[in-house]
């Protein structure tokens, strides 16, 4: 029997952490590539330190002449991520740090097991497993930990840039260790906020009066209390952030993510992979199903799994777990499943529109509990298999 009564705890970092950053970069070289050309090929991987961006990895378009037109851009592009991020510090700032670009176009062996041929269909891009998951303790059917640590850090970044707390600076984290009782989340026991800031002069009390205006705003009525432990930039001043004060890399952060550590992770990053990645894909399909599992009423909680060979079409597996919480077997929640969704890669891509250059704004404050996009950004966490589902039981 699972715990009724706990505290559970998640963290998010903001889009000016270093690992964030690399992100953002990678995913913005995607969308690139993905607006050239829909079935473009993109594995981008960034690394950031003081004053330096390194640019790596394998890319592919069908029309070779344009490939180099393309890579051309991608300094370009990098600057304007950092720009829009906000860094303008003397050890990285968007007009003079130093970029390495050293994408290269994709290897062929790796293309003849995921491209279609005769006789053959389009096969997965790696050998892999994936999750996804939903719960009700949030109206976006998330974990609330997870999904109050990314509404804090969003909040605080909107009024970053809107002005509204102009000695704020990019680079943050958040964690929140919330309050279980018969399941359900009721308060938080304790929150850490740690904030870049402008001045040495300011101290962790000064930035604690900017910021919790603003993250009482986005929280639940009732979850802060007297007895809420606050630690807001506990080791005192933050002032040199970013890539300047650590080192990032794309795909640091998979667990902020995803679900905060309340169910499993495949171990596979998403950022900078195009949507024949199954990493990427078929994680976000195992969300969308999760979902609509809870959202059809079939489960108060759902984990999914898929797995998959490179250059196979068809998942090896799909398992489901309800956690004792369904209303019909989970072995029908399965095999409905498979009844109601292509999970083949191509399949994935074309219910779910993933070849649009939707991916830098999953780049920071996760990739699931967003509300889906009239461009078809977030389409994976549309609610419209409910039907599909429930019929097919």
């Amino acid at each position: 029997m699972s715990r009724k009564n706990y505290v559970f705890t998640s963290e998010s970092v903001s889009e000016g952490h270093p690992d964030k950053v690399c992100d953002r970069i990678s995913d913005s070289v995607l969308d690139a590539f993905l607006a050239e050309q829909p079935e473009a090929r993109v594995a981008c991987e960034a690394f950031a330190t003081t004053n330096r961006v390194v640019i790596g990895g394998e890319v592919g378009l069908s029309d070779k002449a344009r490939l180099g037109e393309m890579l051309a851009k991608v300094e370009e592009i990098t600057r304007a991520c950092i720009r829009d991020i906000g860094y303008e510090q003397d050890e990285f700032h968007w007009k003079t740090v130093e970029i390495t670009n050293l994408l290269h176009e994709q290897s062929a062996h790796i293309a003849q097991g995921v491209d279609a041929a005769e006789g053959k269909d389009e096969g997965a891009g790696d050998q892999g497993i994936m999750f996804g998951y939903a719960t009700r303790e949030t109206p976006e059917l998330m974990p609330a930990p997870i999904q109050y640590a990314h509404a804090i850090l969003r909040r605080l970044s909107e009024a970053r840039k809107a002005g509204d707390a102009p000695s704020l600076r990019p680079d943050a984290k958040s964690q929140l260790s919330v309050r279980y009782e018969n399941g359900r989340p009721v308060g938080i026991t304790s929150i850490v906020l740690s904030t870049q800031h402008e001045s040495e002069d300011q101290t962790s009390d000064d930035i604690r009066a900017i910021v919790e205006p603003f993250i009482r705003e986005v929280l639940p009525a009732g979850w802060l209390t007297d007895e809420t432990e606050w630690h807001v930039n506990p080791t005192g001043t933050f002032v040199i952030g970013g890539p300047d004060g650590d080192a990032g890399l794309t795909g640091r952060k998979i667990i902020v993510d995803t679900y905060g550590g309340a169910a499993p992770h495949g171990g596979g990053a998403f950022s900078g992979k195009d949507p024949t990645k199954v990493d990427r894909s078929a994680a976000y399909a195992a969300r969308y199903l999760a979902k609509n599992i809870v959202a059809a009423g079939l489960a108060d909680r759902c984990t999914l799994q898929l797995s998959y060979a490179i250059g196979v079409s068809k998942p090896l597996s799909i398992y489901v777990d309800t956690h004792g919480t369904c209303t019909v077997p989970d072995a029908e929640i399965e095999r409905a499943v498979g009844e109601v969704m292509d999970l083949t890669p191509r399949g994935i891509r074309e219910h779910l529109g993933l070849n649009r250059p939707i991916y830098q704004r999953t780049a920071a404050y996760g990739h699931f509990g967003r509300d889906p996009e009239p461009d078809g950004g977030f389409s994976w966490e549309r609610t419209d298999l409910v039907e599909a589902l429930q019929k097919a039981l």
